[in-house]
């Protein structure tokens, strides 16, 4: 149960990182943060799929509402509707300081996610383990890149 809730919520948190990666073509012109969104949307899309084939293997609906009663427990890390219009507006050093704020955020939220998993005993699984391990693996380099970037632009 942990583990599909886990992944179920997981999808749309992903995709709501692929959103925000999206807004980068035409509101930045820092090649760094375009790099580092690639290697993002990259990361977020392969592990989109796996988590949907997880769900497919398993016969799982991939919204939480259809098979658990509806968990309408916020997401952490995820952007409200006015913070992502706030990111479409935005241009240039704008833009970019938001984007790193606003995905800073939302990756530490997986982490969140992750930690959350493993606290309700689920990552018993061998394949929604290793996808829990990768997303925590993968989005700490990338908040510590992020920071990174953030300190370079003060």
């Amino acid at each position: 149960m942990a583990d599909t809730l886990f992944i179920q919520r997981m999808i749309p948190h992903h995709t709501q990182a692929l959103e925000m990666t999206a807004l980068l073509p035409g509101r930045t012109a820092n090649p760094e943060l375009t790099m580092l969104a690639k290697r993002i949307e990259v990361s977020q899309r392969e592990e989109i799929t796996r988590m949907q084939r997880w769900l497919g293997d398993r016969n799982v609906a991939a919204d939480p509402h259809a098979s658990h009663g509806g968990h309408d427990k916020p997401m952490p890390g995820m952007l409200t509707d006015e913070e992502l219009g706030q990111l479409k507006q935005a241009r240039d050093a704008e833009f970019d300081r938001l984007f790193l704020t606003f995905m800073i955020r939302h990756h530490q939220g997986a982490l969140a996610m992750v930690e959350e998993l493993y606290a309700t005993g689920g990552g018993l699984e061998p394949a929604s383990d290793q996808l829990a391990r990768e997303v925590n693996a993968d989005q700490s380099v990338e908040i510590q890149r992020m920071q990174e970037l953030q300190a370079g632009m003060h």
